[in-house]
């Protein structure tokens, strides 16, 4: 009898054992999840670029090439990266609806799943800038406007004008208007530099610079009440002037004329 009580087990042994065989499953999940889920990642990015290669056949082959080679209607698109294709589709400008000194904004044909797919396809073509992360061009520091004020106006204004509104270039060429761009398409224009505009890459301009820049373009180009009133388009010291000169002196014409109609001598006759 006290050999079998020896032998006995302790009431707890069962519940060891039981957790030790949940931990050793958590461990073999542990394990291989992270392999599950990055071969899952790499099967949904091949989907990608398959699909993304159909909608580049149809829409974007004619003047790019079948493998993005370029042509003579069309530069190759080698090295663009995900951030040019996500600029040029998302704002409307690719496909081109006709070839000229520039390409202008239009209305977007393509989805957003539709133009991740595309730029999937063009990424693997070769490595270039990459769309960025809402956090990168989103700012919640209110001291980034004025700073992107000054980067704006040593670096932008003269091609977009001081207040993003635009302005002419050589050629029939031009800068567009900033008004309305969603903070995504000027973070990404920076990053690629579009027809006649240069490319600000980190090495050039760091990555909060370009928050800052677009902090001060949305700010700048909103809805909101002008504070100054009247902006007469915000078009510079040309427009300002030509308002003057037409407003002032029709007024002093204006009043010229009533004077001289008031005077005595013109009573008396």
């Amino acid at each position: 009898m006290k050999k079998l009580s020896a032998r006995r087990r302790h009431p707890l042994a069962a519940l060891v054992v039981l957790l030790l065989a949940l931990a050793a499953t958590g461990g073999l999940y542990a394990a291989f999840a992270p392999a599950d889920k990055a071969q899952a990642d790499v099967a949904a990015q091949s989907l990608a670029i398959d699909e993304g290669k159909k909608l580049f056949a149809v829409g974007c082959s004619s003047c790019h090439g079948l493998n993005g080679q370029g042509s003579s209607d069309g530069p190759s698109l080698v090295g663009v990266g995900s951030a040019a294709v996500d600029f040029q589709v998302g704002t409307g400008r690719m496909p081109a609806q006709q070839p000229g000194a520039q390409v202008p904004r239009k209305k977007n044909i393509y989805s957003q799943a539709e133009i991740d797919q595309l730029a999937a396809y063009v990424s693997s073509l070769g490595p270039g800038p990459v769309t960025p992360r809402t956090e990168q061009y989103t700012s919640t520091n209110p001291e980034d406007v004025s700073k992107g004020g000054e980067l704006f106006r040593t670096n932008c204004a003269q091609c977009h004008n001081f207040a993003g509104q635009g302005g002419a270039l050589t050629q029939g060429k031009y800068a567009p208007s900033l008004e309305g761009v969603d903070a995504k398409h000027i973070y990404e224009a920076m990053q690629t530099g579009p027809q006649n505009m240069p490319s600000f890459p980190d090495t050039t301009m760091p990555e909060e610079q370009k928050k800052q820049i677009v902090a001060f373009v949305r700010h700048t180009t909103n809805d909101e009440p002008n504070p100054g009133g009247l902006t007469l388009g915000s078009l510079g010291p040309v427009t300002e002037g030509l308002f003057g000169w037409i407003f002032g002196l029709g007024v002093l014409i204006a009043v010229a004329i009533w004077v001289a109609a008031h005077t005595t001598k013109a009573k008396k006759s």
